[in-house]
């Protein structure tokens, strides 16, 4: 479990880090069968992920993550479940300053191997209201 716990830190910090800098820079990390669902609406391939990504309503972004799960999904093939909760600040294109609350998000990705490496195969993305 140890591998396991560092694999999807380091995927996390990648994502989050590459995310809020220039989302452009995820397709790597996306395959033409890779699926997201973004808010309840899903997407599927690469390319329209990340034009899904590259099109949202904000300039910045900075993650905070909060908490990390992970567990491996499969006894035959090493793939990882990666579950994340989070504060996001954002701010939109048409305000000079960020957003003064942050949002709650969860996001849940389905990581496949790849090489020396991993891909996302599923990615499920929600924000948290409060009742």
């Amino acid at each position: 479990m140890a591998e396991i716990n560092a694999i999807a830190q380091q995927f996390v910090q990648f994502y989050y880090s590459t995310f809020d800098s220039d989302r452009s820079n995820l397709s790597s990390l996306y395959r033409p069968g890779s699926m997201l669902t973004w808010e309840g609406t899903p997407i599927q391939s690469g390319t329209l992920i990340i034009e899904k990504l590259t099109s949202l309503p904000f300039s910045k972004v900075q993650h905070k993550v909060e908490t990390l799960d992970a567990q491996p999904s499969s006894p035959t093939t090493p793939s990882i479940i990666v579950a994340v909760t989070g504060l996001l600040q954002a701010r939109p294109l048409t305000i000079l300053s960020p957003c003064p609350n942050p949002l709650q998000f969860s996001q849940t990705f389905h990581l496949i191997p790849d090489g020396g490496s991993y891909y996302v195969q599923n990615d499920v993305f929600r924000l948290n209201y409060g009742a």
